[in-house]
């Protein structure tokens, strides 16, 4: 068994045993949440050195790439086959939240129960709308420290790539420069490679917090809602797969295969970023050349989160039949629309879906307080939104270097990405 199967396994392991031992601390503690409280510790301490290495190495690997592209218009090029398909995903993924919630109607039981928030209750999330002026004033930082401070991945990108160009126009009298840089990249994946280590243990840390918080019960209350959401997701994968393997072909499937740790490191933390640094890795191993991967990945980190997509139409209509509001299929597609673009550019804010759902609620006049039904349930439909995420991006930048006819055979899978040389 190699290392990165060993790691898999290892993270399937805490997975299943925090469940047990979450399971134990919400029946046996006095307050399992101090204990839960303790272990977040642990799962916040490595999301940290996640979010610790994501700026360097997006910057240097992103620079790195455009500088040897040596070419603005390929970057642009590529730019804008990566923003076609993901608006062509981000239709797909809004339409089938919408058309499933329809379908499934999970609200209408909530309805019939009579438990709902009442109308006027606080659900204690910020609603920060996110208007066209706002969402362009936020592309560009006033300060690349600031962002990188922040972790703002696409006002990284917008420097990086005015960095990477202005170092290809300079020429010859940058390759210095840009020999360092690219150390710093190869650097940061081996310090990726020491913090993926803890993966397992972070994992195991918080599903248990989350489970011995919530208990059971919690997944047997909402369990249809959940259930039908991860239809819905299953239902996305399934698309998602069955359209890149147009592009892709039966290679598609060594994509997936590739994408299955860091898929699984997503979901077992509710965290896409976690997954960021061995998405790259793993693209460069099915054959995406780094100067590629590193420049379209993160700007589909803010620009094609499938599953946080499907989510936010799925469970707005949600909470609208909850409090048996009818939304006319015109209001539904003008949601979809406001949607398409309040969801761009949130992958680095907390609890980023919920956000914008609440900004959405307050446009089209149903309760704020209907998120209260998804707060205690969050972080699990959060699992398979990230998962989905990765993916979505992962498919996403396979087929525009198959469309740059830029795809190369499959590394060997025992080979060390760190040592390839970012080209």
């Amino acid at each position: 068994m190699n290392k990165r199967n060993r790691l898999t396994l290892y993270i399937i392991v805490g997975l299943v045993l925090g469940i047990v031992v979450g399971y134990f601390a919400n029946l046996n503690l006095a307050d399992p949440k101090a204990f839960a409280d303790k272990l977040s510790l642990v799962s916040g301490l490595f999301l940290r050195l996640i979010k610790m290495i994501i700026a360097p190495l997006v910057f240097a690997t992103l620079v790195v790439g455009i500088a040897r592209m040596g070419d603005a218009k390929e970057v642009g090029r590529i730019g804008v086959k990566a923003l076609a398909w993901f608006i062509l995903a981000s239709i797909l993924s809004l339409s089938l939240g919408l058309v499933l919630v329809n379908l499934f109607r999970p609200g209408d039981a909530l309805a019939l129960a009579g438990s709902l928030p009442p109308v006027g209750a606080s659900s204690g999330v910020t609603a920060a709308g996110l208007t066209m002026k706002d969402f362009i004033s936020h592309l560009v930082p006033t300060s690349i420290v600031d962002g990188m401070a922040k972790n703002e991945i696409l006002q990284i990108v917008v420097f990086s790539v005015f960095f990477g160009i202005g170092a290809a126009a300079v020429g010859k009298r940058a390759d210095p420069m840009i020999d360092v840089i690219d150390g710093v990249a190869h650097v940061m994946l081996k310090v990726t490679g020491y913090v993926m280590n803890f993966a397992p243990i972070a994992v195991f840390a918080a599903v248990t917090g989350i489970v011995a918080t919530s208990g059971i019960k919690v997944l047997s209350t909402y369990g249809v809602f959940m259930g039908e959401f991860y239809i819905g997701i299953a239902l996305l994968w399934i698309m998602l797969i069955l359209i890149g393997g147009l592009f892709l072909g039966p290679r598609v499937l060594r994509l997936i295969g590739e994408l299955k740790e860091p898929t699984l490191l997503a979901f077992s933390t509710a965290s896409s970023e976690a997954a960021f640094p061995k998405t790259l890795e793993g693209l460069e191993r099915f054959g995406v050349r780094n100067r590629l991967a590193s420049f379209v990945l993160p700007i589909g980190y803010s620009f094609n989160l499938d599953g946080s997509m499907m989510y936010c139409t799925f469970a707005t209509v949600f909470i609208a039949q909850a409090y048996g509001i009818e939304m006319t299929l015109g209001t539904q597609i003008t949601m979809m629309l406001v949607l398409m673009v309040t969801s761009k550019g949130i992958a680095g804010v907390p609890r980023a879906s919920l956000v914008v759902i609440a900004a959405t609620l307050s446009q089209f006049n149903i309760p704020e307080a209907g998120l209260l039904l998804l707060i205690g349930i969050d972080h699990f439909l959060d699992m398979g939104r990230s998962a989905t995420n990765v993916i979505g991006n992962g498919i996403a930048t396979a087929v525009v270097a198959k469309w740059e006819g830029d795809l190369q055979a499959p590394m060997n899978p025992s080979a060390d990405v760190a040592k390839a040389p970012l080209a």
